[in-house]
């Protein structure tokens, strides 16, 4: 029983350790790239990559195959002794035999697929990075929301909180006969949308958890993420330009080096198919034996099982060349077809090369831009602040009406969001401009 009750306590224990927890970014992303479907299939594709580099190495290996086989008959036999036939004889014979063949040369095919092999790997590698990439800027973007959506959340509830004493301010001021009661109950009505206000982040809240949580692939219950500090770069940019991160990614992105990967495995192909026109020399080795014995009539020798193998052996060995002179042209046209899927990998290249150019162009407006609707943001939310504090001096004394209060309380609202949604945005796309340069760092 005390054994029993040990093991509960460290299990609820567990439980709670783990409802307490709140992820980090890089344990999300770490867990991602663990869970994923793709990503694990992907890894299957190199391990089939790996088997085929196994079996083209197998290629410049020989050959070998053992082979037997017995035959009983009976009747109208030759009589091993006599050498003529008897009409009445049961005979058991067998053979044992080994061959070895093993290509001297096929015109480099041999060698060529072996390097394709090779290239089967490095391009499944590839295909894994480029995965990784894709599914570790889902979970920064998830990340950021999860932290977005909690400080909309905390505005909303400041703002509910401010309606709440505004309240209770305009209850003393209806008693004292200051205001009449509809300006109470103007305000009933804003600390009500509020808290309107407050239940949707909430569930807006809830729904960037559950999202974060389903590409992690961890329950949502009790799951939560870690603050971390957003500091914003400088208004001066990372990058100068986007060429300076256009040359790096060069070098960095997966899709990239694929498509180099493809232009190297073509030109294999055509050496390839050009190893047909080249003759093909095999050659081999064999040794067989047999055995016999007469079951019927008895009597009639045929000698030991081991010394009739050692009489019967023999052996040989043989080459073959096989050299190619007309095939209806299907050697030229298979050449020709690779050298064309050629120049297909090479468009594909420069194709890559330009999508990856305009990407990067693009992510580096949306930094710009995204940097100055952030300073704008910020600018306007001071002056927001500024004009509501006056306002609410003004609206005290008398001196403004509750609807022009109003209507400043929701520009700084609006100012509120508008900041946060540009903090987060600008972050964002910092991380992605940072993530094609190579130097995002995930912590």
């Amino acid at each position: 029983m005390k054994t029993k009750l040990i093991l509960f306590v460290a299990l609820l224990t567990t439980i709670v350790s783990f409802s307490q927890k709140k992820w980090t970014l890089k344990e999300c992303v770490d867990q991602a790239l663990n869970k994923n479907i793709s990503i694990q299939q992907n890894k299957l594709s190199l391990d089939i990559a790996k088997t085929d580099l196994k079996s083209s190495r197998g290629n410049f290996l020989p050959s070998v195959s053992a082979n037997t086989g017995g035959n009983l008959s009976a009747g109208s036999n030759f009589d091993p002794v006599t050498n003529n036939r008897s009409a009445s004889t049961t005979f058991f014979g067998g053979n044992v035999g080994l061959n070895a063949g093993i290509t001297v040369f096929n015109g480099f095919r041999n060698l060529n697929l072996y390097k394709q092999a090779k290239l089967g790997i490095e391009t499944s590698k590839l295909d894994l990075q480029k995965i990784e990439n894709d599914v570790s800027l889902f979970v920064v973007n998830g990340y950021l929301n999860v932290l977005f959506a909690k400080e909309n959340l905390e505005v909303s509830k400041v703002q509910a909180a401010i309606s709440k004493k505004q309240i209770q301010a305009a209850k003393d001021r209806f008693e004292a006969g200051t205001i009449a009661k509809g300006e109470l109950l103007n305000f009933k009505s804003t600390a009500a949308n509020d808290l309107q206000s407050v239940i949707t982040q909430e569930n807006a809240l809830d729904l960037a958890i559950l999202n974060l949580a389903q590409l992690l692939q961890v329950p949502s219950n009790n799951f939560d993420v870690a603050p971390v500090n957003v500091d914003l770069p400088s208004a001066d940019l990372l990058y100068k330009n986007s060429n300076s991160v256009y040359e790096k990614s060069l070098t960095k992105m997966p899709e990239i080096q694929r498509a180099e990967l493809a232009i190297d495995n073509a030109s294999l192909d055509i050496e390839i198919s050009k190893s047909n026109y080249l003759p093909t020399v095999t050659s081999s080795i064999f040794a067989n034996t047999n055995y016999s014995y007469i079951i019927k009539p008895t009597g009639i020798p045929t000698g030991d099982f081991l010394d009739q193998l050692d009489g019967n052996l023999g052996y040989g060995l043989g080459f073959n060349i096989n050299i190619p002179i007309f095939n209806g042209f299907k050697t030229d046209a298979n050449v020709k077809r690779s050298k064309i899927n050629k120049e297909i990998f090479e468009t594909r290249l420069e194709s890559e090369k330009l999508n990856l150019k305009q990407t990067i162009e693009q992510a580096f407006l949306d930094v710009k831009s995204s940097l100055k609707a952030y300073q704008a943001a910020r600018i306007s939310l001071t002056a927001q602040q500024e004009a509501f504090k006056n306002a609410q001096e003004r609206y005290n004394y008398g001196v403004m009406t509750l609807f022009d209060f109003d209507l400043v309380r929701t520009r700084l609202v609006n100012a509120e969001g508008a900041m946060i949604r540009s903090k987060y945005d600008y972050v964002f796309k910092t991380k992605v401009l940072q993530f094609y340069s190579g130097e995002l760092i995930l912590e």
